[in-house]
C-alpha cells in the first residue's frame, strides 16, 4: 500500500508546528512533516475523528 501524506492546513511554511496526515487503510498516520524520517503517530479512524472534533 502507498501512503500518500499531506500537509495540514494549519501547518505554517514559517517552520513552525508543521504536520502531515496519512490515511492508511483503517490507520490514520501523523508526522512531523519537518523530519518525514522520525516517529510515525498512528491510531484508529474514530480515534482521529475525536481528536479533530475535540474542544480546546
Amino acid at each position: 500500500m502507498t501512503i500518500v501524506w499531506r500537509t495540514s492546513s494549519r501547518s505554517n511554511s514559517g517552520g513552525g508546528q508543521c504536520v502531515e496526515v496519512a490515511s492508511a487503510g483503517a490507520t490514520i498516520a501523523i508526522r512531523d512533516s519537518k523530519d518525514k524520517g522520525g516517529p510515525i503517530l498512528t491510531c484508529d479512524r474514530a480515534t482521529w475523528v475525536g481528536f479533530l472534533t475535540s474542544q480546546r
